[in-house]
């Protein structure tokens, strides 16, 4: 059943997404997770194509494109199957650039919003701490006000982009002691290159090897006062607000890998026999793309619906966003198991898509929200 949320521009735009994809990132994805580090250049040609920052006013870079505009970008960028190239855009274009547009002082809307459209700047955001994760009310990391800057110390970790991020929107504590602990977290604007702000190893994951994660450490790092976004104190807020599109947008990421894996798995199915017979010949295998299909089906009914909403200003779909992530999270990493049993011993293999795929989807009940978390918000807006 075909779901109409995008008019005519919208599906132009995908085609001129999809064509760039075709030929500016798809023909590299095993070279680039081979030395495990995207290069920069690919950033600029993606500004050069007006991708990046399309939401932005004018004035910023961009043509005030609506979210689902973003969404064809997002879904056409999964469909790269680099899924480095699609964590560090997500972040820097969907996650990081929505707090510096929304925040930020003029000056550093400025100095920012068009570099980040033109992909001459790429941003990452330092929220998660080697003791701390989800529970964001939890970190140490602490920025103390002497004079007109801010003296940061503490340290960050599995930062996505993080090693080659060019502005890290940080999130600190400029009140320690604050009660509750939450009410004393703040958003500051840290750029590369300032003293004392160094960045670490770039981190051995099991799946995304393109992705630049990283460690990063703040010693003593000075900044100035104005980099602040929002007010003192006011940063969970902040945080809490923009998880919901991260959140979305991850979804827009995962469903489209779905439709791959399981597209690639009908196919394989079809055309390998085993016993003289194709594979997907066998009941037990039939029924198995039956059952992977109807809840992808399913799905995107749902997170379709969800990007209508939120398109047309709907905010207040923590419950139903927080659903999405978790069913949709958790239904790629069913389906990745499932297809690779079904590719067989070839689906162990990492030259096939489908073995990177295993791997590869397996941050996404982690990542922006585990699927725990995600639970629990859906509990407590059922008065559980």
């Amino acid at each position: 059943m075909e779901i109409k949320i995008f008019n005519e521009e919208h599906e132009i735009y995908r085609r001129t997404v999809r064509q760039f994809m075709e030929k500016e990132v798809k023909p590299h994805v095993d070279e680039w997770r081979e030395k495990e580090l995207l290069p920069r250049e690919i950033w600029r040609k993606m500004g050069e194509q007006g991708f990046l920052g399309a939401y932005f006013p004018e004035e910023f870079g961009g043509f005030s494109a609506d979210f689902l505009t973003d969404v064809v970008f997002l879904e056409e960028l999964a469909r790269s199957q680099s899924t480095g190239l699609i964590g560090d855009v997500m972040v820097s274009n969907d996650v990081v650039a929505p707090y510096i547009l929304e925040f930020a002082p003029e000056e550093l809307k400025r100095e920012y919003l068009p570099r980040l459209a033109r992909g001459e700047c790429i941003a990452s955001v330092g929220i998660t701490e080697p003791g701390t994760g989800s529970d964001v009310a939890a970190i140490r990391t602490t920025a103390e006000k002497r004079g007109n800057e801010y003296v940061i110390n503490g340290q960050k970790t599995f930062i996505t982009g993080g090693f080659y991020a060019d502005v890290v929107v940080l999130a600190v504590k400029t009140n320690p002691e604050a009660k509750p602990a939450h009410s004393g977290i703040s958003l500051i604007l840290v750029p590369k290159g300032v003293p004392g702000f160094s960045v670490g190893r770039k981190l051995k994951k099991m799946g995304a090897h393109d992705s630049a994660t990283a460690e990063l450490f703040f010693e003593d790092c000075r900044v100035p006062a104005g980099n602040l976004l929002g007010t003192e104190g006011g940063g969970f807020v902040l945080i809490m607000q923009k998880f919901q599109r991260e959140r979305l947008v991850t979804v827009a990421t995962v469903l489209p890998a779905c439709e791959m894996i399981l597209e690639q798995t009908i196919n394989y199915c079809k055309e390998r026999h085993v016993f003289g017979k194709p594979v997907a010949s066998f009941q037990v295998n039939k029924h198995k793309l039956v059952e992977m299909a109807t809840e992808l089906e399913l799905a995107r009914t749902f997170c379709y619906q969800l990007y209508q909403e939120f398109n047309n200003g709907n905010q207040g779909l923590v419950k139903e966003i927080s659903m999405a992530k978790y069913w949709v999270s958790e239904l790629a990493n069913r389906m990745a198991y499932q297809c690779v049993q079904l590719f067989g011993g070839y689906g162990y293999m990492d030259e096939y898509p489908i073995s990177r795929a295993y791997t590869d989807l397996r941050a996404f009940p982690i990542v922006a929200g585990t699927t725990e978390i995600m639970k629990e918000i859906i509990a407590k807006t059922m008065g559980l």
